[in-house]
């Protein structure tokens, strides 16, 4: 959870000015929190510091128009998540399309969209961080629209509201796929710690 500065609104308003010390103190403040949503987003550390130099840059020459309609910070996360997605989409070759939009076929006529995942097994990389990886690998094997829905209400806190603030989405959107996030990701880590039990005990 994100913490804020009590005398943010002030930082804001003197940064508004022209004051780049009151500026540098929520950079100092948030800079750490945006790097991680841009890694979490995009996956690659090189495109997660771009991403965050680019969202400061971009908020400093947009100050003045921020009007307070929402927390600092979820007008920084908007322009960061834009970025990082921004990055993303151009590193990769693939054509995007809508989670929403059903794949037609032979059987039930319709089916969910999956990314098929090219990665490595992640039981070839336990080691002594292996809940912290594990944990990781499913996050990042989410489909970037659920990864960022569940990364801002889950792991920011962000609510339903602030959320389709940042993405754009309706409400209802946000619930339906910060609800296929947790299914997702709670049976991926069935899946993972199953197997893991099974293996100790051979």
């Amino acid at each position: 959870m994100t913490t804020h500065l009590e005398n943010e609104a002030v930082l804001v308003s003197e940064a508004q000015t022209g004051n780049a010390d009151s500026f540098a103190v929520l950079v100092k403040q948030y800079e750490r929190q945006i790097y991680r949503l841009s890694k979490i987003v995009t996956g690659n550390p090189e495109d997660a510091e771009d991403a965050l130099q680019e969202t400061f840059l971009k908020a400093y020459k947009n100050l003045k128009q921020f009007r307070g309609e929402s927390r600092f910070y979820t007008w920084l996360v908007r322009i960061a998540m834009n970025e990082a997605l921004a990055k993303l989409r151009r590193r990769n070759s693939y054509t995007w399309v809508s989670l929403d939009e059903p794949i037609e076929n032979d059987e039930s006529g319709t089916t969910l969209r999956e990314i098929k995942d090219w990665r490595d097994n992640p039981e070839e990389c336990y080691n002594q961080t292996e809940l912290r990886e594990i944990l990781s690998q499913a996050l990042q094997d989410l489909e970037t629209p659920l990864r960022v829905v569940f990364v801002l209400r889950d792991v920011e806190g962000l609510s339903c509201e602030e959320t389709a603030g940042v993405t754009g989405l309706s409400v209802p959107a946000v619930k339906t796929r910060s609800m296929r996030a947790r299914l997702k990701l709670r049976k991926k880590l069935s899946f993972w710690f199953e197997n893991r039990s099974a293996l100790a005990a051979r």
